[in-house]
């Protein structure tokens, strides 16, 4: 029998086309008062219409009372660093003293410090803390969720890393997107004589891209593009390799300073260029002629202590459709809270509520390729839902660092539900 989720206060459809929104279609959220959602045996959404037609068409369904709460679209979160072993608080007193980022991976800090870590660990121990931390991102009402792997750096680790999202992905109640990250920064051990990062970018583009894909671990291939990490040419190379094996691409770009990453982005046509805090207005120009989407994580930017944000409102007014996500990592930004990441979004960012409510569903959707399946509540689309103890869309938002989710549903299948949930 279908389920019925009846008596909301509001429900945020972002209904629309099943695309990246751009512009002015942007700031639509699709919010309607006085309606429910019902959805079928197979996951599906199969009408939003109000309560009494819902109970008419579906005589003997199934009740869920929303308790006047609003129901919205899983927020999916598209890019993360969920697989890591030990939290790396130190290097936050670190950055209060003034030391920068760079300059703490030049000391073995940063991504080399759990690089270091993870090579130490077992699967086991791996998708034990994983899975602890994806269920936290659960309860805060993220249905999807992005995982990329980067902590190991060699053939083995980042296989066991892809491995364990699978893993996961089998599991747990969510829906997880692996990427193949193995170029995120050139390992220690390739930095002396007599071994070499062009030795490396040979070992992630001849043995690491050819494994992932015999056994299909990932969905898209990214690369931390920045001075100091990987050069332009460096990372054409790589998600060239990346694109001949049938995977997508995405790029770390122009986090903390211009690189022409942003462009570069474009001309391969990635599916998506994430931070941009530092991109220039030609990346801008480049990102909205290729229909990029410019993935944005402020919490990133905020935990660094940083006071320059990438221009959402500029990229917003170029037509380059923005999304949101929290870049869930143990160095830069622990955080689980995507609540939260809309908080940003809104006030470091400009955004408005419906801009950062379509940023974090349609556009993290259309972000990993799977905006014709998820991100709003419509006839056709995957029941990814969460409900939150709000009367008003904007509250959740609203009341930052708060915890007001009380349900999810992934494909129609309870994903959590608060302990105090009805």
């Amino acid at each position: 029998m279908p389920t019925l989720i009846l008596n909301l206060s509001q429900l945020v459809t972002c209904a629309g086309p099943a695309r990246a929104r751009r512009g002015a279609e942007q700031g639509d959220a699709g919010v309607r008062d006085g309606v429910g959602v019902a959805i079928g045996d197979d996951g599906r959404i199969l009408d939003v219409a109000p309560d009494r037609e819902l109970r008419a068409a579906h005589p003997g369904a199934e009740e869920v009372d929303g308790g006047q709460g609003v129901l919205t679209p899983g927020w999916v979160d598209s890019h993360t660093h969920a697989i890591f072993g030990r939290a790396r608080y130190e290097e936050q007193e670190l950055r209060a003293a003034g030391v920068g980022y760079l300059e703490i991976a030049r000391r073995g800090g940063g991504i080399h410090s759990s690089v270091r870590d993870l090579r130490t660990r077992t699967a086991d121990d791996l998708a034990a803390l994983a899975a602890a931390r994806l269920q936290r991102l659960a309860a805060h009402g993220t249905t999807t969720v992005e995982v990329k792997s980067g902590y190991g750096l060699s053939l083995e680790s980042e296989l066991t890393t892809l491995r364990v999202i699978r893993r996961l992905a089998a599991d747990l109640p969510l829906r997880l997107v692996p990427t193949f990250l193995g170029a995120h920064e050139v390992p220690l051990e390739y930095r002396e004589a007599p071994r070499t990062r062009d030795e490396y970018i040979a070992c992630v583009t001849e043995e690491m891209i050819p494994a992932v894909a015999a056994e299909g671990l990932a969905r898209f291939c990214d690369v931390f593009c920045e001075p100091g990490v990987y050069t332009v040419d460096e990372t054409r190379r790589v998600l060239g390799a990346a694109r001949a094996a049938g995977l997508a691409l995405k790029l770390h770009a122009d986090e903390l300073e211009n690189g022409a990453a942003a462009e570069l982005a474009a001309e391969l046509g990635a599916t998506s260029a994430d931070h941009l805090a530092a991109i220039s207005e030609s990346g801008v120009r480049a990102l909205s002629a290729a229909g990029t989407v410019a993935t944005l994580l402020p919490g990133t930017m905020l935990f660094l202590g940083r006071t320059r944000q990438a221009p959402a409102r500029a990229l917003i007014e170029a037509g380059v459709p923005v999304a949101l996500a929290s870049d869930f990592n143990p160095g830069t930004s622990p955080t689980v809270n995507f609540p939260l990441v809309l908080t940003l979004g809104i006030s470091q960012l400009r955004l408005s509520a419906a801009e950062a409510f379509v940023a974090a569903t349609v556009n993290g959707a259309a972000a990993l390729g799977l905006a014709k399946t998820i991100g709003q509540v419509a006839p056709g689309f995957e029941a990814d839902l969460a409900l939150f103890n709000v009367r008003d869309h904007r509250e959740i938002p609203y009341w930052y660092g708060d915890h007001r989710c009380v349900r999810s549903w992934v494909r129609g299948r309870p994903a959590f539900t608060a302990l105090t949930a009805s």
